[in-house]
């Protein structure tokens, strides 16, 4: 699979699942299942650095993403 698709499933994810796990502290429950997510979100986006050559820059991320989601819908 490419980098970059792996790059912004890490990014959605992680977005997902910050929101969840401050529900479950605001509820006093664990955020088990967020923090699972959140952990392969994580893991995700530091695979995808690690196998793209040469790494990501910072700038180059909007560029990562509007790309797979152009891939995406065409």
């Amino acid at each position: 699979m490419n980098t970059d698709y792996l790059l912004t499933i890490g990014m959605l994810i992680g977005l997902f699942s910050i929101p969840a796990m401050l529900s479950a502290y605001a509820d006093l429950r664990p955020p088990r299942f967020s923090m699972a997510a959140f952990i392969l979100a994580m893991a995700l986006m530091a695979y995808a650095y690690a196998s793209h050559p040469g790494g990501y820059d910072a700038a180059d991320i909007p560029n990562v993403v509007v790309s797979v989601i152009a891939d995406i819908i065409k």
